[in-house]
């Protein structure tokens, strides 16, 4: 079996919802010789740097041409090492690597008729635990921007109501005193120092409002996009402790892991991180730190399948957990799920709030969505996931063939 075309896919969903204007998935599908064909998503999907990725993924794709598909770990290794970029290569370079290794998956699967989940080792969690996600943009069909506690307290109890018994909220995010003040404002410029006193109000009081609404038995997940330096990011932890949180996403620079290893000696709460951390060289010094309690490797990001089961499987001998980070189009939830059915450190698995846009779950046939607050893993051939083409024919950039 050999690949014959690799199909590009720049999915501007903003035309659809203007709301997702931050939103820009790049998928791939690589087509066979066999007729059999497999999916895949490079992680930037979100913030600039999509179209970057497209652009890595028009130069990778010739090299492809001609492959026997089945060969993964071998075509992993020669985009690793023979490429040049590989090695030290960055979130866009990894991403397009990512997009690639997951649709090599997708194609084994199908071709020896299997979940990627049996093809990995099988299942270890038969239910997912998810968390709702975003909070800070509302939860449900409308994307917003929540600026007042009161708003917080909305999005948490429509999440509490959906099933959901861990939320995810970053209270950072959005600041000032209404959505028009937030857009003028920088907020790495704003938080990267010491919080006022103000600040670390706001912030505390977002999540108080959160904490009062779902009770005591609701998990809630503190994130703050790495808004924060190392003593802001001690100061938040600190003023929140007494809300019990379930632990600290990208409290600061997600790749220096001396400054995070500050931050984890002065707090209480449970270090996460890992959305940009990337391959397993990315997550050693994290592993030999003992600086993280979670981390959260992008399928999409790190290295895809293939490497995302290494990095998994490496935290485990530390004790870490792991938290997938998923925050894509449907081919992401697919791959996420595959791979944390089977990995024993599994922790809960991200819903974003995007996860349930229209613009998003309509660019696949398979709309997978928790079931009072779990997922069940498919166990269709693959990914379990498939491209409804009446929508990305209207996404296609090119065809490498």
């Amino acid at each position: 079996m050999k690949i014959t075309s690799i199909e590009l896919f720049d999915c501007q969903v903003s035309k659809v919802d203007p709301a997702l204007s931050y939103f820009n998935p790049v998928l791939i599908r690589i087509n066979t010789d066999r007729g059999i064909s497999g999916i895949g998503e490079a992680g930037i999907s979100y913030a600039t740097g999509s179209t970057g990725a497209l652009g890595v993924l028009k130069n990778m794709a010739p090299q492809l041409l001609g492959r026997d598909p089945m060969q993964v770990e071998a075509i992993w290794e020669f985009m690793f090492r023979g490429m040049f970029w590989g090695m030290g290569g960055g979130p866009i370079f990894y991403a397009a690597m990512s997009a690639i290794d997951i649709a090599l998956w997708d194609i084994r699967g199908k071709v020896l008729n299997a979940p990627v989940y049996q093809l990995l080792g099988g299942k270890t969690n038969s239910s997912l635990r998810a968390y709702a996600g975003q909070l800070q943009f509302g939860w449900g069909p409308i994307q917003t921007s929540l600026i007042h506690p009161d708003e917080y307290r909305e999005a948490a109890r429509a999440a509490v109501a959906d099933g959901f018994d861990c939320v995810k909220v970053d209270p950072v995010q959005f600041y000032g005193n209404s959505a028009e003040e937030n857009a003028m404002t920088n907020p790495k410029e704003s938080f990267y120092g010491l919080l006022t006193p103000a600040e670390l109000r706001t912030m505390y009081e977002r999540l108080k409002a959160v904490r009062e609404t779902v009770g005591p038995d609701v998990d809630i997940i503190l994130e703050t996009h790495s808004l924060l330096g190392v003593n802001s990011a001690i100061q938040l932890g600190r003023m929140v402790d007494e809300l019990n949180l379930f632990y600290y996403e990208e409290p600061i620079h997600p790749m220096n892991h001396e400054n995070m290893q500050l931050v984890a000696r002065r707090l209480n709460i449970p270090l996460a991180s890992g959305e940009r951390i990337y391959t397993r060289w990315g997550y050693r010094p994290f592993y030999e730190k003992r600086v993280l309690s979670v981390i959260q490797p992008d399928i999409c990001t790190c290295g895809g399948i293939t490497e995302a089961k290494k990095i998994c499987d490496m935290a485990h001998t530390y004790d870490i957990s792991v938290q997938i980070h998923v925050c894509g189009s449907p081919v992401t939830t697919a791959a996420a799920l595959q791979l944390e059915a089977v990995i024993p450190n599994f922790l809960i698995h991200e819903h974003n709030t995007v996860a349930q846009k229209k613009a998003m779950t309509e660019m696949c046939v398979y709309d997978y969505q928790p079931v009072q607050g779990h997922f069940f893993v498919p166990d269709l051939p693959g990914l379990g996931q498939l491209f409804r083409d009446d929508i990305m024919s209207g996404y296609l950039s090119c065809i490498i063939e």
